[in-house]
């Protein structure tokens, strides 16, 4: 019996993973009397600055109806999590931002499994550092068809300087933070993104993809924690 495709065997696996990460927002969401919804607006508000986002732009992050997610702010704001504030340019809309609580919320909302994560760190640097750099092309991939928002990633950002030291264990410049960086310290969500030219975010892809070590940058590690 002919096996199916590797590119098959590898959707299987995300869809395995996928399946558990769902079970676990359910029961996390679930513990603090929210939806999943809910929980994945909270996060996504937690990973902005405060007023940065309107209803509109949860939608477009979280890939969501606008009714869906004004269903939900409305819910978020009756429990005490959320609150709007005047946006001048929208006065109809308002800018999102969470109280005191909602960000406690949030930061419950945002925590990965700890089962998740020893399965992660079990595996030897050079692999975690492969399997980071797939996923960032996977996502890439993913946004070019339309298929999800577009990921502030190391990759599509404006600040990205690849390759920039050639050989070293930290080949890549963040010119936001003055610091270089390997592949280890890759973000595919990162605050201070700024979004590169298209022809620019892909160029960085296939820098990224080419320039994967051979061995881990574990040593590398740390020497810049911001990054």
């Amino acid at each position: 019996m002919m096996a199916p495709a590797l590119s098959a065997r590898i959707a299987a696996g995300l869809g395995r993973i996928s399946l558990l990460l769902r079970h676990h927002g359910w029961q996390s969401a679930a513990s603090q009397s929210l939806t999943p919804t809910q929980a994945q607006i909270l996060a996504a508000l937690a990973s902005r600055p405060p007023g940065a986002l309107r209803p509109s732009g949860v939608a477009e992050l979280l890939a969501l109806s606008p009714p869906t997610v004004s269903d939900s702010v409305a819910a978020l704001e009756r429990k005490g999590l959320l609150r709007r504030r005047g946006d001048p340019a929208d006065r109809r809309a308002g800018l999102l931002e969470l109280t005191a609580r909602g960000r406690r919320a949030a930061a419950a909302a945002s925590e990965w499994p700890d089962y998740l994560l020893a399965a992660v760190d079990s595996l030897p640097a050079p692999m975690q550092e492969h399997l980071l750099a797939a996923l960032m092309a996977i996502i890439r991939s993913l946004q070019q068809q339309g298929r999800i928002p577009v990921a502030r990633m190391c990759a599509n950002c404006l600040y990205f300087e690849p390759d920039r030291f050639p050989g070293a264990a930290e080949p890549h410049y963040c010119r936001f933070f003055e610091a270089p960086f390997g592949v280890r310290s890759f973000r595919i969500d990162c605050a201070d993104f700024e979004p590169a030219a298209p022809e620019a975010q892909q160029a960085n892809q296939l820098v990224l993809i080419s320039s994967l070590p051979e061995k881990g940058d574990a040593d590398a590690t740390n020497k810049h924690p911001r990054i």
